[in-house]
């Protein structure tokens, strides 16, 4: 828990502080950067907080910072490529944000995410099983980590992972470093649809086998483990980091430093999904007697590589 929490230390505050002000930028950028990350958009990342905290706890349905995952990056990187300037690399960048914003948004809204009362909804079933945990099940408790951690640090980690769009700030042209990127990033979105697509039709499925009291033959193991699935256990976690990664990619491009400032998020993007990941294997193998056997025999997040 110590080794988590010097780790978060290091990679929010520690590294983007020292890559900012030891790295280089543009003396005649730094101004304006300064103010659309400390000004405009403090307000409102500040506002999408409380709204996540207020709605969440009125409701029940903690899952509110779900539903606004693929949306309000959408949001963060076309007012940063506007205050910024919108030079030709924002504004690609801005375009690749979008679409993978209305992708994962699709995938979301037909799991029952979105309905007319936008505040309901489907809850992410980890949150309920967390809540019945000891040490969480007390309101209070419940409380603050819903503050503290699913509002504010899952908000913050979203604005962060879209700021590598600032440091494409400037008329530096577009090179091929960007359209390989580019094409890169549209190829992850792709593979993520794919896994996302197998994962749908699997469960549909299966639950409708076990609505009309079907065989489930092939269905019976619970859990997919065919396709992208077969390759790793998480295909669509395993692109959704690349995707960020990929996107802090186009900061070094733009800047010429391998590490800058803005790789905070995509970092905290990667600690998010293995521990996120951790959580779901662990309910995965209470509920799947074979889960344990299908972790030893296929890698998480990367072909060939098992931890």
């Amino acid at each position: 828990m110590l080794l988590t929490i010097l780790l978060l230390i290091f990679t929010v505050v520690v590294l983007p502080v020292i890559t900012f002000y030891f790295g280089y930028i543009d003396p005649s950028l730094k101004d304006l950067m300064f103010d659309i990350l400390f000004n405009q958009m403090t307000y409102v990342v500040g506002g999408v907080v409380a709204y996540c905290f207020i709605v969440g706890e009125l409701t029940k349905n903690n899952s509110q910072v779900d539903k606004l995952w693929s949306i309000v990056p959408i949001y963060y990187v076309w007012h940063m490529t506007l205050a910024g300037g919108a030079s030709d690399r924002m504004v690609l960048m801005a375009v690749l944000a979008t679409l993978w914003g209305i992708r994962l948004t699709y995938n979301f809204a037909r799991r029952g995410a979105y309905t007319w009362k936008f505040w309901e909804g489907e809850e992410d079933y980890r949150w309920e099983v967390l809540r019945n945990r000891p040490g969480f099940n007390k309101p209070i408790v419940w409380m603050i980590f819903n503050l503290f951690f699913i509002c504010a640090y899952q908000n913050v980690l979203i604005f962060l992972f879209t700021t590598p769009i600032l440091t494409a700030m400037g008329d530096t042209p577009l090179i091929w470093a960007d359209y390989l990127l580019a094409a890169l990033f549209v190829g992850a979105v792709v593979l993520e649809y794919v896994a996302d697509q197998q994962q749908w039709e699997f469960q549909t499925e299966k639950y409708r086998r076990i609505a009309n009291g079907e065989p489930l033959g092939e269905y019976e193991h619970g859990f997919i483990r065919t396709g992208l699935w077969g390759i790793v256990r998480h295909p669509n976690y395993a692109m959704e980091q690349l995707v960020w990664v990929l996107f802090y990619l186009f900061s070094v491009v733009a800047t010429g430093q391998w590490l800058n400032w803005s790789i905070a998020g995509c970092l905290l993007l990667i600690i998010l999904f293995k521990g996120s990941s951790d959580f779901s294997e662990d309910i995965s193998a209470q509920k799947y007697p074979d889960y344990k056997d299908y972790q030893k025999k296929v890698p998480r997040f990367i072909p060939f590589l098992k931890f």
